[in-house]
């Protein structure tokens, strides 16, 4: 089977210089892919070193979604955009997958308007992967809903467990709610009923995750609003940075310590190559009628290559037929109305 991903390669911080080298290396090391490169045609053509590759077309945009414009205005106005196209290119069947590292509210409002939801799920989640003690977990939704209902929370923990369940050939992953105790007591209503439809899917639902048991590798998916989500999300990430500062910090004191630092290299190598971020970018646009992955804005040719495999990746598993599947097995009482 070969896949197309459609790529916005006008999209984040760097554009061109890291999309279209990331798409090189991918097409070059992944043999079942091809890729659309869309943007302006005349800054990513030069990029491409008069390298000719059957599996590379570009598609000609020329608007580009800057990274702090307004999500509306960006619909609205720019049709022609770089973003809307490749999307577009996933809505008409000409690509499988669609991978930007551009304005995270505007590609979020572009692909729910053009590719519209999957029967039964009525909100698109942020689904991303963190590092654990285990190995690692998913977690949904990080930022696309700050109010959630306990139906939106059960549509999440099918999404997040179809997911896994494709790419990770898991027949039954454990699926946990982000709360404030382990206790079924613990935590707000909607959390609470939310807790109860989870245990009444058919889901291998594991119950109540603390804040530490995400990174304890407590379950597989984790699901939660997209308010707690996103600040979850940010603690940690701010965290790691404060850690990675003090080392660096520490090592630097003295001459001894300098010295301990070049001993320490090795060690601290294979720690840095553990918990990079990068080996983990791409993060899912769950429950629309299409593959988008989201790229961190900053990402570089590494880390977007990360992103566009597992975009591929979630299209030759069947990602989309699985949550529909799971979806229509679901009572009546537990669907929204």
């Amino acid at each position: 089977m070969t896949v197309t991903v459609a790529i916005d390669c006008m999209g984040g911080d760097h554009g061109p210089a890291v999309t279209v080298h990331a798409a090189l290396d991918f097409v070059r090391n992944q043999q079942d892919v091809c890729v659309i490169l869309v943007g302006v045609e005349e800054k990513i053509r030069p990029l491409l070193a008069n390298t000719y590759h059957s599996r590379i077309t570009v598609r000609h945009a020329s608007e580009i979604v800057a990274m702090d414009e307004s999500p509306a205005l960006a619909l609205r106005n720019k049709k022609d955009s770089s973003m809307r196209v490749a999307i577009n290119l996933v809505k008409n069947g000409e690509a499988d997958a669609c991978v930007s590292a551009g304005n995270t509210g505007a590609l979020m409002a572009i692909s729910r308007f053009v590719l519209k939801m999957l029967p039964g799920i009525d909100r698109p989640a942020i689904c991303a992967i963190l590092p654990t003690a285990k190995g690692h977990s998913h977690v949904l939704d990080l930022g696309a809903n700050v109010d959630c209902s306990p139906e939106h929370l059960l549509q999440f923990g099918i999404m997040g467990a179809s997911l896994v369940s494709a790419i990770e050939h898991k027949d039954r992953p454990s699926v946990g709610i982000l709360n404030i105790g382990a206790e079924d007591i613990k935590g707000n209503e909607v959390v609470k009923r939310a807790a109860e439809l989870l245990k009444e899917s058919g889901l291998n639902f594991i119950g109540n995750v603390e804040g530490d048991g995400i990174y304890k590798g407590e379950a597989e998916v984790v699901v939660c609003d997209g308010f707690v989500g996103n600040v979850a999300l940010k603690a940690s990430e701010g965290l790691a940075q404060m850690l990675a500062a003090f080392l660096r910090q520490e090592f630097k004191r003295n001459l001894l310590t300098k010295l301990v630092a070049l001993i320490a290299i090795p060690v601290l190598n294979n720690f840095k190559k553990r918990v990079d971020h990068r080996r983990y970018n791409g993060a899912t646009l769950l429950g629309l009628k299409g593959i988008v992955v989201k790229s961190h804005g900053s990402a570089d040719v590494f880390s977007f290559t990360n992103a566009l495999a597992r975009a591929a990746e979630e299209a030759r598993t069947g990602v989309l037929s699985r949550i529909t599947e799971r979806v229509a097995l679901q009572q009546p009482s537990q669907e929204i109305s």
